[in-house]
Formats: C-alpha cells, structure tokens, sequence
C-alpha cells in the first residue's frame, strides 16, 4: 500500500481491532484499528429514509446475476497460454482476439528462448490489434510502453492505452491505473478503480467457506534465494505433495481432501487443474470425507470443471452441514437468497442458514447476516448492526467482510468517509482477483529454470501495483542479469537499462513497505549503481528503511553521520544509530563493535595522527 495510506491506517487509535489479513500483497501484515471517531454517530440503528435507501442501492452483494467464471471477470487474460488445459475447446471470437493471443504467445517464446526477432513480431502483432480496437492487445501495449520493450519507455502512452483498455473492459489495465492514481495520492481516482476490481475479486471467492490465502512467493530473503519458501512450492516434484499424493493413493480420505484443494487452487506450486480435483473430491466422498461434500457444492455452484447445477449444490452442501461442517450453511443460505437450486428465493431461510453458521463461530456467518441487515434483505434494514457483523468477521479474517468495511468508508454509510483508508482496503481485496494467476504462472516457470519467462509474468504484475512482483522482478534483474531476458528498447536490455528498471522495481515496492528495497536504494544512491551517487537521497532512502526497524539501515546511517555523509558529521547520533542497530539485531554485534572502536578512537584522539592516517580519506 501507499505509504499515505499507511499513515492513514497507523493514525488510527485502538479501539476496536478488526483483524489481521494476511493477503501478502504487502511487505508487512496488514492490521486495521478503529476507533470511536470512525463509528458514525448518524445514521441510527434503523435506517428508513429515502436518501439511504438509494444510498445503500449501491450494496449489491446478492445480486440477481449468476456468479461468473474467472474467464469472465479477468477478459483478456493469458490463461490459455499457461493454462491451456483450462480453455479446452475455446477459440478465438475475433482476428483480433487471434492476433493478440498469438502476440502474446510469440512474446512469452521469446523471452523463453532469447529470440529478440520473436518480440518484434509479438509486438507487431499486439500493436496491430491494439488499432483495431481491441481492449486486451490495448493493455498489453500499454504493459510494453510502461517498460520500454523494443520502444522508448513513455508513461503517459502506456496510461494512455490502459485507459482505453479499461474502457473496453480489462481488468488489469484497471488495476495498472488505479495503481498509477494511488502512486500520485490521486485517491478519489484511484478508490472507484479498486472498489470495481475488489468486487470482481470478492466474486470469485467461495460462497460457502473462505478461499485459502495463496501466498504470493518471495524469491529472496533478501541478499539470497528464498530456498525453504520455494522448496515448498516445487509443485508435484515436492517431497511433501508426492507423500500425500501417496497416502491417497493408498485410500486416505484426508489425502485426497488435501491433493482435491492443491489442484483445486494451485496451491504449492502445483498447476491448477479442476478436473483433477473433482475427481479426488468424488473419491474422498465416497470414504466419507466431509469437507469434500462442501468443495464439491462449491465447484457445482461455479460449474469448476463441470457443467454448473445449483441442485447438486445444494444438495452436496446440505450433506456437508449434517456432517458439523458450519461453514456449509453460508453456501446454503446464499442459494436461498439467489433462489438457485430451489424453487424461490426465501429470505428467512436464508437468515437460519447464516445464523446456523454465526453461532458456530463461522465468520462467513457473521458477514452474510451483516450484508442482509445492510441492504435490508429479510430484515429491517440496520446499518450499525451490519456494521458490527462485518467488525466480526474482519477480526477472524474474512476478506469478504473487509470488502464491506471499506465500502463504508467509501461511502460514509456506517462509519465515517476515509477515502485513502477505503483505497488500502479495496487494493488488497483487489489483489486477490483472478489476475493474481500471473503470480502462480511466474512461480511455476522460475521453477523450471526458465528465469526470463519468470521476469515477464512479474513485471506484468509489478505494473499491477503488486509489491511482492516488484520485489521479484527486481531481485531476478540483479542476480541473474541478462538471463533475465529483460527486453529493451532495441533489443535485450543494455546494462544500463537493467540497472534502470530495477532501480524503478526497487524504488516503487519501497514505497509499499518493503524494508529490503528501500536498503538497495539506498545502496544504489551510496554507491552509484545505475544512478549518480547522491548521499542525500541514500540518507532518505536508509531512514526509510529505518523506520520499518531495518537493523543494516540504521548501522549505514550511523555510518554516514560519523563520516558526514549526506548527513551532518555528528558522532553522538552515529553512536546512537549504532546502538539501534544492535539493539534490533545481534547479528550486527561485531560490525558495531568496531564501528564504535572507530568512535571512541575519533573522540578520544581527534587531532591525532593516528586519526589522520585511519580516517583522513574519508574526511578529505
């Protein structure tokens, strides 16, 4: 998130703590606290009037349209070139739907076999399409105007094209401008973007329990690849996948849950296969399994890998919920509220269902009842009651609820407007979208040692606006250099031009809290690495990192006030940065130690020639 919208949340007073949501998009955790200055006073309990009915008109969480397939909320997406499988039987609607997939095909080669002439004839591709009006070859032109691929780098033509993509209807050219407007602090821009996108996310999402949170890998732990994090993400290759693949082989129902899942949401590396997963959630069943009976109503209600049927739904959620699986009655509830699978919609039903599931501690329950007392469904309409149900469920980390929390902020309805603070919270609802697959696709090809396919799927999702891809691409330029397969203007990247894009990779996941990238900027200023040297703006970016507790930062600032460096030559405050360091981290024991001998000498014999002789280069 934007470092003004984190500000935003950390002015926030405790009072009522919502909750930890773990989505990370972001460096850090990300934790909300309310206070009773964000409680709205007015509206009161019961909400009639006629200015908040047409207020709440935009509440529309049960609406009458099915569900829709995650082809249908991320148009345009590279799914059947990394996920072919999926897209059985599709074919192109359009030349220009051919043309750009084609392009898109032709990119991904290149990158993958170094074949600079295969990205001119993509991008001859895609810019052709692009003319002829079609949205999708629109954004990914836009994707290579941002980067600079075989043309000169140009922002506001990349802007340019994502608008008129965004118009036509891709989400990802949505999510690369409601980022651009939140780099810019342009909020009231940037919060109707990503209050659009965090719905469509929020429509893939289960409808019975919460959707597992699929952790987007980080490929480094800073200086060094992060073996243990991508060890367990080695897919069907994996020790751990291969012993319960194994054990459910063997007939272990709870190993055939588990294998059902991992295919189910490409969890763990393994590429995602609905197929797969259906059939091992129809062999748990039939040992018993009663998580399987949820997952299977699941997959009938959003026609997974089978036709769609919201009686076999139903009919597979309610066996699990005799099963005490509480979750169950949310999915139940929320086909009565539709009316799918049974003969009309019923609202009371509805609210048994959810209450069923509230009382056994299922926050699906507890966020389902405060959307039906928020739009008034079955209910008299109760806003600070809705409010206080989606307080509960955001406290056990349903997203769906922080979705309607920042809704209220955005609206005002039930809590007071915080536009920055409603843009946070949307933004990470959003990075939950189907878009996300890019994330799964990266992973999966620099598993496979195939670096420069990697480093195209990351920048992709660093325009995006997601801070773990900007971290990725950037460390994948710095370790691996050209076999990165960075394309640049002419051609692959110059060094120069590599050093370039990670410096601006580095710089923009710094401003969304990540310590590590803001400890390279700061480098990069020190030493002049693909930039001047700048002390002052190597001071910035270490204080930067300072402030996230960042123990190397604060050892460089000491250093540069001891040496007046970009900073002012003060002894006292290079002892106390020093010690800071220390203090945060033990490892830092011995670099201080003799950081702090070079103190007590330089204090102790300041005019001396011993100090002369060691330290007269720096000073000089």
């Amino acid at each position: 998130m934007h470092r003004d919208a984190h500000g935003a949340i950390a002015r926030l007073f405790v009072l009522l703590l919502v909750g930890l949501f773990f989505l990370y998009a972001t460096a850090r955790p990300f934790v909300l606290v309310l206070s009773k200055d964000d409680l709205k006073e007015n509206p009161p309990y019961s909400v009639d009037d006629e200015s908040s009915n047409s207020e709440s008109s935009e509440w529309e969480e049960f609406g009458d349209s099915e569900s829709k397939s995650e082809d249908e909320l991320d148009p345009g997406s590279w799914c059947p070139i990394f996920e072919p499988d999926s897209m059985a039987g599709a074919s192109p609607k359009s030349e220009d739907e051919a043309l750009y997939y084609s392009g898109i095909r032709k990119m991904v080669s290149s990158v993958s076999s170094g074949d600079p002439g295969l990205m001119e004839e993509a991008t001859s591709e895609i810019e052709t399409a692009a003319v002829g009006g079609f949205p999708h070859a629109q954004s990914a032109l836009g994707f290579l105007c941002r980067t600079g691929q075989l043309r000169e780098q140009n922002g506001a033509k990349a802007f340019l094209y994502h608008q008129f993509a965004a118009d036509g209807g891709n989400m990802q050219s949505k999510m690369a401008l409601a980022y651009t407007y939140l780099r810019q602090d342009m909020y009231e821009n940037a919060v109707e973007l990503y209050a659009e996108l965090a719905e469509a996310a929020v429509s893939s999402f289960l409808i019975s329990k919460d959707s597992p949170v699929i952790e987007h890998v980080r490929l480094h732990t800073g200086a060094e690849e992060n073996k243990e994090a991508l060890r367990k993400s080695r897919g069907e290759e994996d020790e751990d996948f291969q012993i319960t693949e194994y054990q459910a082989l063997k007939g272990n129902a709870g190993a055939m849950y588990k294998i059902g899942m991992i295919y189910y949401f490409g969890l763990r590396g393994v590429r995602r296969d609905h197929a797969r997963a259906l059939s091992w959630f129809l062999k748990a069943v039939e040992k018993g399994e009663p998580r399987s009976m949820e997952l299977l109503g699941e997959i009938y209600a959003r026609g997974a890998g089978v036709e769609r049927n919201y009686t076999k739904a139903l009919e597979w959620l309610t066996l699990a919920s005799k099963q005490q699986y509480f979750s169950a009655y949310n999915g139940m509830g929320y086909l009565y509220v539709k009316g799918y699978g049974v003969e009309k919609k019923n609202y009371t039903k509805a609210k048994e269902y959810f209450e069923k599931a509230a009382n056994n501690k299922e926050p699906g329950g507890h966020y389902n009842l405060g959307v039906l007392y928020l739009k008034g469904i079955g209910v008299k309409k109760d806003v600070r009651l809705a409010c206080n149900f989606f307080i509960t469920a955001a406290n056990a980390g349903q997203p769906k609820a922080f979705y309607q929390l920042a809704k209220m902020f955005h609206t005002g309805v039930g809590l007071k407007k915080n536009i920055p603070l409603a843009t946070g919270l949307y933004k990470l609802v959003a990075e939950r979208g189907p878009w996300s697959s890019l994330s799964r696709w990266a992973l999966e090809s620099y598993l496979k040692g195939e670096v420069g396919k990697a480093f195209l799927l990351y920048s992709r999702m660093a325009e995006l606006g997601y801070e773990v891809a900007q971290s990725n691409a950037a460390w994948i330029l710095d370790k691996f250099g050209e076999r990165s397969m960075c394309m640049g203007e002419a051609g692959f990247c110059t060094d120069a031009e590599r050093h370039q894009r990670a410096h601006s990779l580095w710089w923009q996941a710094s401003e969304q809290g990540n310590e590590h990238a803001a400890l390279l900027i700061g480098d990069a200023y020190y030493y002049g690495r693909g930039t001047e040297r700048d002390y002052d703006r190597a001071a910035e970016a270490y204080m930067h990192a300072k402030s996230q507790s960042n123990a190397q930062a604060m050892f460089n600032l000491g250093y540069m006030h001891e040496h007046g460096q970009g900073l002012p030559f003060d002894l006292h405050l290079a002892k106390r940065y020093y010690d800071e360091a220390l203090e945060n981290d033990p490892v830092a024991k011995l670099p201080v130690t003799l950081a702090l001998a070079s103190l007590w000498i330089r204090k102790n014999y300041a005019n001396s020639f011993l100090v002369r002789f060691l330290f007269g280069g720096f000073l000089s």
